[in-house]
């Protein structure tokens, strides 16, 4: 079979032709990659080749490539460098002359490629004339084919290449990208690939924003490009102007005043809806933006300092004029519109929603005459855009502001969940339930509670949409009220205890069908166990009826594992143990110890479970999630259930590859020492094995591994002297993991190290406690120094979070307590511990307390 005719197959309609082709071109890139690359450039250059055969090319050459995880893509970059000179420079050369095809689809293609060798290439900084070969080729008046296919070129470069790379290029790059986005281009094919390359630039373009002149020159451009007769560029130039605001804000002002503010409130107008979505997502990121200024302005107060950023208030001045054109936005709804399709109606919706949290209480007054002329309209249109512009300005404005307006839109809502119109209907729900999670203090129990739970539980007979949202309501009504009641200890009884076994056996019925459509089954699960976290002691009963019902369920499912055919019915499946799984541990962290004349039956299903989903992790992380509870409900009386249970732990701890199902099996190691304190010494060198086992594993995903030195302290209080035999090594490898520094420029790593100290925090804290008043004491001596130095780095950190201050205080309090006598004496009395000690900085009333606390400990130490 030649080259073509194998391309050809890949694109096949038939499943097994496709699969038979595609692996004999991995057996090819394998056996031999060099001749497979040659072939494959040959096929995508070929002029007389046809063009859907030049597209499998180009996408087998791009795969063969780049690949989404590191580790492949290493190997790839790898083998890709390892190749003579001669054969890469015949394949790009290849790449190169494909983009001044006559066919511009075949063009298109080797953009694609281009810019996947130079994401290998750039990098290792081979290939250096390229970014200037590109830029001869936009500059080629003469054949306009080449010019889009090298605009495309550029914006794939610089989607895919990390800005820094490029930086040193950025004047090259955004001198021929706005050349051809200017508005003498005569062709708009060229003015639509530049723009979008524009857009894929505009990251490392940053010096360039900084300087005034070509700023205007940018900005000027991409303004005119708005303007431009083509819809297509005109859509990529809103798009360039959302980015713009997201990444140089404060840089607007003078834009804002002079172009933007006409520009994109009249792009909201548009009768193109394409348009119009762009302009609306501008005003949606103008407030995320002075959203996430206002709370960096309170955190910088808090402190006493300036914000590092100012915000220009921009949603706030143009609320006049952005808010008319949303409201009459909100009522473009279409009747058949599907729900995961996203319209102008939905992205108005989101706008407001944005722009009450960005503006918070001038937008009320803005609002609610549109809604007071239209919830009551004859036209669904109308209704519907009123309750939604009601329930989307309910996140913002201060409480005191809405209240009385819930207080009189509560009776009005509650009966729409009876309008005629299922859109209508399912927006009522929607606010219903946003009422119930941000504003519950408004629904007075005596006047609302009994029309508002019987018109969502009726709502549950209602469309499947309706149906989710009426659970959500429910479910935020049963978390919220919960906070209303201001007890820490479970109650006799409270608000929804009348309505509390009507509501969960008519959630139940909800479940007890096949179908998930809209998600409304699972949602009915959530909101069942939200109820039963917050059952108050009088309704305890129906919460033990309820998990009959659910193991039962569970039972079921299990004697139907046979007649699973086809992945379908096998997700629905996996979704409803789960679902399951998840009111299992609900009731059991509810009841704590009263679970215990279940426990039998709950372990019994739950190892048949965890059996029966043989490697589907999502079921098996639910399953042991359970286990989990339990132990942590059953503590001591967890024994007996141990070793049948252990046969499926170890495993799952050996499954390096699969991140949520290893971080759940060590959290697991973390509840059953917890549950049985020194009774769980007879299983730690086992555990102790496999997590040090788990640590010099390549593959582990390392936010795993922090788990692990947590666990550590979890095994080391539970079992105190008992954890000697491990102690040096643990505190080998916790020295060691406290030694990382991160690249301040590198804000993964930074988060990652914060989190990874604070993992060794509280491993130190479980392992100075489990020791502290032993006679084993004396063996922390050695390593107290170690410990303080850490506590000192994490305290230095001006990101450090309130959790790593408490720990950190808590530590030094605890060595302190742990060496009364003066043995650390001189290293208490440092200056940086007193200067930390006597901080003024804002911390909780929690914090505080465990720092005069320290204080003290450090006082009896050292006098």
């Amino acid at each position: 079979m030649n080259a073509s005719e194998l391309l050809a197959n890949t694109l096949s309609p038939d499943a097994s032709t496709r699969q038979r082709a595609t692996e004999q071109l991995e057996n090819a890139s394998r056996e031999n990659y060099p001749a497979y690359m040659l072939m494959l450039s040959s096929e995508l250059a070929n002029e007389s080749s046809q063009i859907h055969i030049r597209n499998a090319a180009a996408l087998a050459l791009k795969n063969a490539l780049s690949a989404r995880e590191t580790a492949r893509q290493t190997q790839y970059t790898t083998r890709w460098l390892a190749l003579d000179n001669d054969t890469r420079a015949k394949i790009k050369q290849e790449a190169l002359l494909t983009l001044a095809s006559p066919l511009p689809k075949a063009g298109g293609f080797s953009a694609q490629v281009v810019a996947a060798i130079a994401s290998v290439e750039l990098p290792h900084d081979q290939w250096p004339d390229l970014i200037e070969l590109l830029l001869g080729f936009v500059n080629n008046l003469a054949n306009t084919n080449l010019r889009i296919a090298t605009l495309q070129t550029i914006g794939y470069i610089c989607e895919s290449i990390k800005p820094e790379i490029l930086s040193l290029r950025s004047n090259e790059i955004l001198t021929a990208v706005i050349h051809g986005a200017r508005q003498d281009e005569p062709s708009s094919d060229v003015q639509l690939a530049a723009v979008h390359a524009l857009y894929n630039s505009l990251e490392f373009v940053r010096e360039n924003f900084e300087r005034e002149g070509e700023r205007n020159y940018i900005m000027q451009v991409v303004c005119e490009a708005t303007q431009n007769t083509s819809v297509a560029v005109q859509v990529g130039a809103f798009e360039c102007l959302v980015k713009i605001m997201a990444l140089y804000y404060d840089k607007m002002a003078f834009y804002m005043e002079q172009a933007l503010f006409g520009l994109t409130v009249m792009g909201m107008k548009h009768s193109d809806e394409r348009v119009a979505l762009q302009a609306v997502e501008f005003w949606t990121t103008v407030c995320e933006e002075e959203i996430e200024l206002a709370h960096e302005a309170r955190e910088a107060a808090d402190y006493g300092e300036p914000p590092e950023v100012e915000s220009k208030f921009f949603a706030k001045i143009a609320l006049p004029e952005v808010i008319p054109v949303l409201l009459s936005l909100l009522t473009r709804q279409e009747e058949d519109a599907d729900e995961d399709e996203w319209n102008i109606s939905m992205s108005a919706g989101t706008c407001l929603n944005f722009m009450a949290q960005a503006v918070t209480d001038p937008i009320v007054d803005a609002v609610i005459p549109f809604i007071e002329a239209h919830i009551k309209s004859p036209d669904w249109h109308q209704r519907e855009a009123a309750v939604m512009a009601f329930g989307s300005i309910l996140d913002g404005p201060d409480p005191s502001v809405l209240t009385r307006l819930v207080n009189q839109a509560l009776p009005l809502l509650i009966g729409m969940m009876s309008d005629s119109n299922i859109h209508v209907k399912d927006t009522v729900a929607w606010t219903l339930g946003r009422i119930c999670d941000l504003l519950v203090v408004t629904i007075k129990p005596d006047v609302h509670l009994h029309p508002l739970v019987s018109a969502l539980v009726t709502g549950l007979q209602d469309n499947p949409r309706i149906v989710t949202n009426c659970c959500w309501a429910l479910m935020n009504l049963a978390d919220q009220l919960e906070f209303l009641e201001e007890e820490s200890e479970p109650s006799q009884t409270s608000h929804l205890s009348p309505y509390f076994e009507g509501v969960v056996n008519a959630l139940l019925r909800v479940t007890d069908t096949t179908s998930n459509e809209a998600n409304f089954r699972t949602s009915a699960y959530e909101a069942i166990t939200s109820y039963v976290t917050h059952a108050t002691n009088d309704v305890i009963p129906v919460v033990q009826n309820t998990l009959i019902t659910i193991l039962m369920r569970m039972q079921q499912l299990l004697g139907m594992q046979n007649q699973i055919v086809g992945i379908d019915d096998r997700n629905n499946w996996n979704e409803l143990q789960s679902n399951l799984c998840s009111v299992v541990i609900s009731v059991t962290r509810r009841l704590g110890e009263g679970i215990q004349p279940m426990a039998d039956r709950i372990m019994t299903i739950v190892l048949q479970l965890i059996q029966a989903a043989g490697k589907t992790s999502t079921v098996l992380e639910d399953a042991f999630l359970a286990v989990g509870s339990l132990a942590s409900a059953l503590e001591s009386n967890f024994a007996p259930y141990i070793q049948a249970f252990l046969q499926f732990l170890f495993p799952a701890l050996k499954a390096h590859e699969d991140t949520q199902l290893c971080m759940v099996a060590v959290g697991i190691i973390g509840d059953v020492s917890r549950a049985l304190g020194s009774e769980s010494a007879q299983y730690a060198n086992a555990f102790m094995s496999a997590l040090l086992e788990n640590l010099q594993s390549d593959v582990l995903n390392r936010n795993v591994k922090i788990s692990i030195l947590s666990c550590f302290g979890d095994i080391a209080l539970a079992i105190g002297v008992a954890f000697e035999p491990y102690l040096e090594t643990t505190m080998g490898v916790l020295q060691q993991a406290g030694g990382v520094q991160p690249n301040p420029l590198d804000f993964d790593l930074v988060d990652y190290v914060a989190q990874l100290r604070e993992g060794i925090l509280e491993a130190y804290t479980g392992i100075v406690t489990g020791f502290k008043n032993t006679e084993k004491v004396g063996l922390l001596l050695p390593h107290s120094s170690t410990i303080l130095e850490l506590t000192q780095r994490c305290l230095a950190d001006d990101e450090r979070t309130e959790s790593t201050l408490k720990l950190c205080f808590g530590l030094i309090g605890d060595l302190a307590d742990c060496f009364p006598n003066g043995e650390l004496k001189q290293i208490l009395l440092s200056e940086w511990i007193a200067l930390e000690l006597r901080s003024k900085r804002g911390m909780s009333p929690e914090t505080k307390k465990t720092m005069r606390w320290a204080r003290e400990m450090i006082k009896r130490a050292t006098t």
